[in-house]
């Protein structure tokens, strides 16, 4: 099956007067048709800068970008805005983004369908249908004040999927509500995925979306490093982790993955990098059937004069055994291996002393 949605190597890059600030770095992301998504990571991962993206609401700076077998990367401006009028759907956190105040339930949902010239007959049976499903038939004619928080996401669904999209993105959809509705709505976005065959994706700080969706990808630093994948049990495993007073129904388990790019990199999990001591060298041994991580031992970070200074300055002024004294150490092994390839004269030995004598100032 032709995957749905495609980013290969995303990068987006802000400018801010004359300071970068790098979003995305290498992105890597595939959707296959009708899969339900959750994206989660932390403030300033990327996520929402990727929601964006996909939304056609901003343009990635490098890579490559294709949903729905469209370039993202190449349309025009026009193409653009026919692509997030007609093929994507949003439902944002803020429910002023969503919903038009002075307007009901109903002439929300029927408001995209308006603009885009739809029969006004054709227009009618679509919105009833969707406020049906979102269960607020009963309350089209309610205005936003009249609703709760949890009504109004419902009558945002509904708005999103007003013009038929093949995408529906939800940007914190949940975080404005309690936990008891915010399951409430995470199952009705199933609910749509499912009944209207929706290519769906939401964006949340939630690591509790696992339960509700089929695959979970973390952002970490402008690029997946981990996915977790909902699956159901075959009815051996089941029979294995399922206590036999409990009923027959489908378990379902998660299996969690580490990203690996096209470069070959990965992101090792801050968690296992703080156990086991990991820091900015390892080792990889071949191991059955895979590889095995371990950590360097014996390597100690090289220290630059600078950084050097700063841990004596903090210290006093007095040389730390983690700082100066060993880079001195480094220093001397430095001179003996310029002496070693350098032609006679001094020439070697000269320069390391100036270094020397730089690193004690």
């Amino acid at each position: 099956m032709e995957p749905f949605l495609i980013c290969e190597n995303l990068v987006k890059i802000f400018k801010v007067a004359n300071l970068e600030v790098v979003a995305l770095q290498g992105l890597n992301l595939t959707v296959q048709p009708g899969e339900l998504m959750g994206i989660v990571g932390a403030s300033g991962s990327g996520k929402s800068t990727l929601l964006n993206i996909l939304g056609g609401l901003d343009r990635p700076s490098a890579g490559r970008l294709t949903v729905n077998g469209r370039d993202l990367l190449k349309v025009s401006d026009s193409v653009l805005d026919e692509y997030r009028r007609t093929e994507v759907g949003f439902v944002w956190q803020q429910t002023a983004r969503n919903l038009m105040p002075y307007l009901t339930a109903q002439e929300n949902v029927e408001l995209p369908m308006t603009i885009e010239g739809v029969a006004p007959r054709k227009k009618r049976a679509w919105a009833r249908e969707l406020l049906q499903t979102v269960g607020l038939w009963e309350h089209r004619q309610h205005h936003l004040a009249q609703l709760s928080g949890g009504q109004q996401q419902r009558v945002a669904i509904a708005v999103a999927l007003a013009n038929r999209p093949k995408l529906l993105l939800g940007d914190e959809p949940t975080g404005e509500v309690d936990n008891t509705t915010a399951q409430d709505l995470l199952g009705l976005f199933r609910m749509m995925n499912e009944q209207y065959g929706l290519t769906t994706i939401i964006v949340t700080h939630d690591p509790q979306i696992a339960r509700n969706v089929d695959r979970v990808a973390t952002i970490r630093d402008g690029s997946n490093s981990s996915e977790v994948v909902r699956r159901v049990t075959d009815d051996v495993e089941a029979t294995l982790t399922q206590d036999a007073r409990e009923t027959t129904a489908a378990t379902h388990v998660y299996d969690e993955y580490v990203m690996v790019d096209a470069a070959g990199r990965l992101q090792l999990p801050p968690n296992l990098r703080a156990e086991l001591g990991i820091s900015e060298r390892v080792t990889l041994e071949l191991a059955d059937g895979g590889i095995l991580i371990r950590p360097a031992a014996g390597l100690q970070p090289i220290v630059s004069p600078e950084a050097a200074r700063a841990a004596s300055d903090s210290d006093g002024g007095q040389p730390s055994s983690s700082g100066r004294a060993k880079l001195g150490g480094w220093l001397r092994r430095l001179g003996h291996d310029r002496r070693e390839s350098r032609s006679p004269g001094g020439v070697g030995r000269a320069q390391t002393k100036e270094d020397h004598e730089e690193v004690n100032e």
